[in-house]
């Protein structure tokens, strides 16, 4: 069974930051893209960043370029996300998940999901 376990949230002021973990099992981890997806309530889900395990390469939104940082741990078949200048916009649920064909920013492209952790920003 997969499973996807996201860490890391909490209440941080504008300006803050604050680093998310996606633990990850029951999946070969180097075969998987995993992504960040973020919610805010009434909104669409957006992809956020992914990385791709197998080589390392990394997609970014606009939104969060060079504020946020994707990076992944192997060995600990874990995937974090450090976020840096946090804007009270970059408040709501994230998601990690993994995707076995794609990748990349687009939420239908991913197969498995965590519950998600919830991340508010103070201004």
């Amino acid at each position: 069974e997969v499973q996807l376990v996201e860490s890391g949230g909490g209440l941080v002021q504008a300006g803050g930051s604050l680093r998310l973990s996606c633990a990850a099992s029951g999946l070969t981890f180097d075969e998987y893209a995993i992504g960040w997806f973020r919610q805010a309530p009434g909104k669409e889900r957006e992809g956020v960043s992914c990385i791709t395990s197998s080589d390392g390469s990394t997609s970014y939104a606009d939104s969060v370029k060079g504020r946020f940082t994707i990076s992944s741990d192997n060995a600990k078949n874990t995937v974090y996300l450090q976020m840096n200048s946090l804007k009270p916009e970059g408040a709501g649920v994230y998601y990690c998940a993994a995707s076995r064909y794609g990748g990349g920013l687009r939420y239908y492209e991913y197969d498995y999901w965590g519950q998600g952790t919830q991340v508010t920003v103070s201004s």
